[in-house]
């Protein structure tokens, strides 16, 4: 019977979606393979993708990119760069976007084009108090994050940025609940973008229809194959952050990210190639930094933990820290100081739910764990997994991106308890692997990439004396795919 369900799961993954009059239809269709490629044409056809630009905007954006492209040693500050803004009058080169939000409040990035102050006036829906935050930018093009303190919890806002009573951004979120609060919540995630699906207006809509309370971009997001040209690095964060599609999403849900191997250098590339230095990486680490809105932290990675309610996010860096010339032994993978800090952090996290997140797959089914911890660092895996049933740590869920398409599956243990690993590598739509893994005995579902935009998220149920968690794998028309609710205790290792 089950291998009959998954068997029907592969045909449907290869039934194209019928649009309705509410989707936007696509005015240019563009390829991972040309995605790669990234040239100018490529880029801009992506842009306008769904829906053309303004003038003004294209303009700006074709300025830029082409100063992108002349200098390998720029950034957003560049006097060329500036100028192109104000002589096409855009006043954010991007942002806003929401990121770190906490029970009393939330972090807001943007890079504005000049010095001049920005008010930000915040309104709650429930009471329609309003609350006001000035800043000025230091530097013109320097992208600049904003706190948002002294909010109420588990509260809805809106938000208006305005600079010489003009509005130049809006958006909305809520708040968490308070941490000692037992109150469910709604958290989104899913990979590879590769630059297609940023653009898209119908996915975007269906995201934020679902109103989730944040988003885990798991990697293959905004950058593509730049190596280390730092300046097409920032090429592809502009052609990100002048897209409407990406702004709508980015205003208005908080985003956590982590990058996986186009972000980072180019297909199946990771730690430190011969021709790339510990100095590029050190930059390239630093350049991530500058265009996300994660929370700070004081690791040489790009990793981090944060606390949303009651679920702990783990975002592990699973590609800087790989060391080339000992692939298959121990510490390979992560690096023995991420591996300790994974640990340490596990240990002491006070959270029902920790969601581990990495760049690729955890589990060995598809493609025989090409590129991930199957063929890079097993013995650290398996510590990872004994760390966590030994020390009787519940509620751990593990998500994975990079193999395109979306799969779920369980991971067996000897002590009869099952890890869940869910991976919705679909934001793009792109050809993948495998839809069934050849050994199906342990997966729930299944779907090709090719054709499939989609999403996953997790609903927190936290009443009652039985909490779980459900996942949902979601269409770009907003259909619910999959729908497959855990009971929390089996996401205890050792049962009572």
């Amino acid at each position: 019977m089950r291998l009959k369900l998954l068997i029907s799961l592969f045909l449907i993954s290869n039934i194209a979606f019928s649009q309705t009059s509410e989707t936007v239809s696509k005015r240019y269709d563009v390829t991972l393979r040309q995605a790669h490629m990234g040239s100018l044409e490529i880029d801009t056809m992506l842009l306008e993708s769904y829906t053309k630009l303004p003038t003004n905007v294209r303009q700006f954006y074709l300025d830029a990119r082409t100063v992108f492209e002349k200098d390998k040693k720029i950034d957003f500050t560049d006097k060329r760069i500036v100028e192109a803004a104000a002589q096409n009058k855009i006043a954010l080169m991007g942002g806003p976007m929401l990121g770190d939000i906490k029970e009393h409040g939330v972090s807001i990035w943007l890079r504005p084009s000049n010095k001049r102050p920005i008010r930000i006036k915040v309104t709650a829906l429930n009471t329609k108090k309003e609350k006001t935050y000035v800043f000025k930018p230091t530097v013109a093009g320097k992208e600049e994050r904003v706190v948002l303190n002294d909010l109420s919890p588990a509260t809805n806002y809106k938000y208006v940025l305005l600079s010489s009573g003009a509005k130049i951004g809006q958006g909305a979120f809520q708040t968490t609940a308070k941490s000692d609060e037992k109150v469910g919540l709604r958290l989104a995630f899913a990979s590879d973008f590769h630059k297609i699906g940023l653009h898209n207006p119908n996915l975007i809509e269906a995201i934020l229809d679902r109103e989730p309370i944040a988003m885990m971009l798991l990697g293959d997001l905004a950058v593509d194959d730049r190596e280390n040209n730092m300046s097409m690095h920032r090429a592809d964060y502009l052609l990100r952050d002048v897209s409407q599609a990406w702004r709508n999403l980015s205003a208005n849900v908080p985003l956590y990210a982590a990058w996986d191997d186009h972000d980072y250098l180019n297909n199946d590339l990771s730690g430190l190639p011969e021709w790339f230095s510990k100095e590029e990486r050190t930059e390239l680490r630093n350049l991530w930094r500058e265009n996300w809105n994660n929370p700070k932290t004081d690791v040489e990675g790009i990793y981090f933990n944060t606390r949303i309610g009651q679920v702990e996010m783990i975002m592990l860096d699973t590609r800087s820290y790989r060391m080339v010339e000992e692939r298959g032994q121990y510490g390979s993978y992560l690096g023995k100081e991420q591996l300790n800090w994974l640990k340490n952090v596990l240990a002491k996290s006070t959270a029902p739910f920790k969601i581990i997140s990495s760049g690729t797959m955890w589990s060995d089914y598809i493609s025989n764990g090409k590129d991930s911890w199957g063929t890079w660092d097993t013995l650290a895996r398996e510590e990872i997994y004994k760390f966590i049933e030994t020390e009787n740590i519940p509620g751990v869920l593990l998500l994975s991106g990079d193999r395109h398409g979306a799969r779920g599956f369980t991971i067996p243990r000897n002590a009869g308890f099952d890890f869940y690993e869910f991976g919705p590598a679909s934001l793009g739509g792109v050809p993948g692997p495998e839809a069934i893994a050849k050994d199906a005995s342990s997966q729930m579902f299944g779907y090709l990439g090719l054709g499939l935009k989609a999403f996953g998220e997790f609903t927190f149920d936290m009443e009652g004396n039985e909490p779980k968690v459900t996942f949902r794998l979601i269409s770009e028309l907003g259909d619910i795919m999959e729908e497959h609710a855990v009971p929390y205790i089996k996401l205890i290792p050792v049962r009572k």
